[in-house]
């Protein structure tokens, strides 16, 4: 005797970005409860999928461990791991203690005269009380920005600028300074290096150009790779600066800064050493203050959705974004501007007055302008960058 069987049938599909499914069931098994339990089931892990796969991402092998750290977190420890704040200059256990900040961001004056053995006891310090570790960044750019190198205690001279590198044994040069930069970083315990600086700069009256590598277009692509590249499994991650391109643009530490150039210019010039710069597995890219006319005449890039949609969309950049500090003079009174600068897609805030940026964005949550959702998935990226990291194990 040939018994009839008829099989339940599961199709999973893609449903404009989303995850959806179909369950066919033969007539005997729709009563079924245990079959009812099994499409719970499956319903909640697809569910669970569309909340961490939030894009096909460089850091997307561990999205689903960082949502399950997401998934114990209160609101007030998602808004504190996106901050990266200046290290005070007193109470900086205690504070970090309280309220668990994705990271510490170090000037000169915190490694001043200090010795080698209590720059590693500073930065093990504040790694011992964070929950989660933290992001230890610094602005080594070399040259006229030195945070660490300008302490003789920690290096004999500073860092050369990327212009002198460059003139004194061009790429190669910058390949060992990348390499030197790194393992001195990393041995102090500092993981996140706020350079290079990619702005195409070739007039030396322009504000940014002694911080550039001072050549056209193409050269300054090929200094973004170099760096990138040299900086790969060195334990510190390099960020590409100022997007979208600084240009001739004035001060934004002091004032406000209108960027008048085409979109043409910005496509010809600009973008191009971010491009070849992100090609070559760049983890974070750090977001100027200046207002680019051409793509959004009212908000600073900063502020701007429509230079987060340039920075993730066309040019398919998927690391964490980095917003410059918002106590800068670019955009220190404009209201909600740390809430208004994640609603835009940022991930990563600098501040330096961190009680208001962790005010705006509760605010802004608790007022339902920004949802707990949203708040998620750029925790999970930031934290999927700490696991890609090697920082939390």
């Amino acid at each position: 005797m040939i018994k009839k069987i008829v099989l339940g049938v599961i199709v999973v599909v893609l449903v404009g970005g989303g995850i959806g499914y179909f369950y066919f069931l033969n007539e005997e098994e729709k009563e079924s409860p245990k079959l009812v339990e099994k499409k719970r089931v499956i319903k909640d892990k697809l569910n669970e999928r569309v909340k961490y796969e939030i894009d096909n991402g460089i850091f997307k092998s561990h999205y689903k461990e960082a949502y399950e750290i997401v998934k114990q977190m209160t609101v007030e420890e998602k808004i504190a791991q996106l901050l990266l704040v200046r290290y005070p200059d007193e109470n900086q256990k205690e504070i970090l203690k309280q309220y668990q900040f994705g990271g510490y961001l170090f000037f000169a004056k915190d490694f001043k005269g200090k010795t080698k053995d209590e720059v590693i006891s500073m930065t093990n310090m504040v790694q011992e009380v964070a929950k989660i570790p933290i992001l230890t960044a610094l602005d080594e750019e070399g040259g006229i920005v030195v945070r660490v190198s300008s302490n003789p205690n920690l290096r004999g001279s500073k860092f050369l600028s990327s212009q002198e590198l460059y003139r004194q044994g061009g790429f190669d040069k910058i390949r060992e300074d990348t390499i030197e930069k790194s393992s001195l970083l990393n041995s102090l315990g500092l993981n996140l290096n706020l350079a290079p600086v990619v702005d195409v700069s070739t007039n030396s009256n322009d504000y940014m150009y002694k911080r550039s590598l001072g050549q056209n277009a193409e050269i300054t692509s090929e200094f973004a790779k170099e760096v990138i590249e040299s900086s790969k499994n060195t334990g510190v991650s390099y960020t590409l600066k100022h997007f979208p391109g600084y240009g001739n643009n004035v001060d934004t530490h002091s004032e406000s800064s209108r960027d008048n150039r085409s979109l043409e210019s910005l496509h010809e010039i600009d973008l191009k050493p971010f491009i070849e710069g992100i090609k070559s597995g760049a983890e974070a890219v750090l977001v100027s203050h200046n207002i680019v006319t051409a793509i959004d005449r009212e908000n600073p890039a900063s502020l701007s959705s429509s230079i987060n949609q340039l920075l993730r969309e066309e040019l398919g950049f998927t690391g964490v974004v980095i917003v410059d500090d918002l106590v800068m003079g670019a955009v220190k009174d404009i209201p909600d501007k740390s809430l208004i600068s994640l609603k835009a897609g940022n991930d990563l805030l600098i501040t330096t007055d961190y009680l208001e940026s962790i005010g705006e964005i509760k605010g802004g949550v608790d007022r339902g302008e920004i949802t707990e959702e949203e708040l998620d998935k750029h925790v999970i990226r930031i934290l999927s960058w700490k696991y890609e990291k090697g920082l939390i194990k």
